[in-house]
């Protein structure tokens, strides 16, 4: 199995070459992204953190200090803006409450207990969990996202219904645990499902043609 992973990476990475993701100057701008990108494009996360910069909003301490409506109307070209702002100021005022704000302190755990931490913060589920462990905190867990199914199931690795631990899994156990590898698998995959593997595939431009079992008509 680490074989066919490995086969489908270096295809990517010769296809596409380093992906440079995830694009941010700071790991609490990395959480910021990862929150606000849940059901948006990047583009429009974008948006929204240029505002929060703007603003001088990008912070803890200035996210506390906003109110929810202040905080949405910043986000706004996010979508789901409201939900967002109360999310954002849940996760704030836990790093406030538990690590003075310390992110370094907080990434100091262990990728288990870590994990168990950001998954007790409302608003933040496994896939954001993970992608601000490995993305913010550069630790060792691959980050399972819609595209990540999408193609792993086309290839026929494994069925679609499969939970996000047996995909997790499923990466983890047949790739050395390496964040480097990690980050920059994950980010192919994204873009891969961007350029080619899309909802409604275009098979011939894609570099894992040869591989798939299931090519769904265009």
């Amino acid at each position: 199995m680490s074989n066919d992973l490995l086969i489908i990476y270096n295809r990517l990475y010769n296809c596409y070459g380093p992906q440079h993701w995830w694009p941010a100057e700071t790991p609490f701008e990395v959480i910021i992204g990862a929150i606000l990108t849940q059901s948006a494009a990047w583009t429009n996360v974008e948006k929204a953190i240029r505002n929060l910069k703007t603003a001088g909003a990008l912070s803890p301490a200035t996210i506390r200090n906003l109110t929810t409506d202040e905080l949405a109307r910043l986000i706004r070209p996010c979508g789901y803006y409201n939900a967002k702002a109360g999310k954002l100021k849940t996760f704030v005022s836990w790093l406030g409450h538990h690590y003075r704000d310390n992110l370094d302190t907080l990434f100091a755990n262990g990728v288990g207990p870590l994990r168990e931490q950001l998954l007790s913060i409302r608003g933040i589920g496994e896939e954001t969990a993970d992608s601000i462990i490995l993305y913010a905190a550069a630790k060792p867990v691959f980050v399972i996202d819609a595209y990540t199914r999408r193609i792993i199931s086309r290839i026929g690795l494994l069925p679609p219904a499969a939970g996000y631990d047996t995909y997790q899994a499923y990466f983890m156990n047949n790739l050395p645990g390496d964040t480097r590898l990690f980050n920059e698998y994950h980010a192919l995959l994204v873009n891969l499902a961007k350029q080619a593997c899309r909802k409604q595939p275009l098979c011939s431009e894609c570099c894992l043609n040869d591989l798939c079992q299931e090519k769904p008509q265009n």
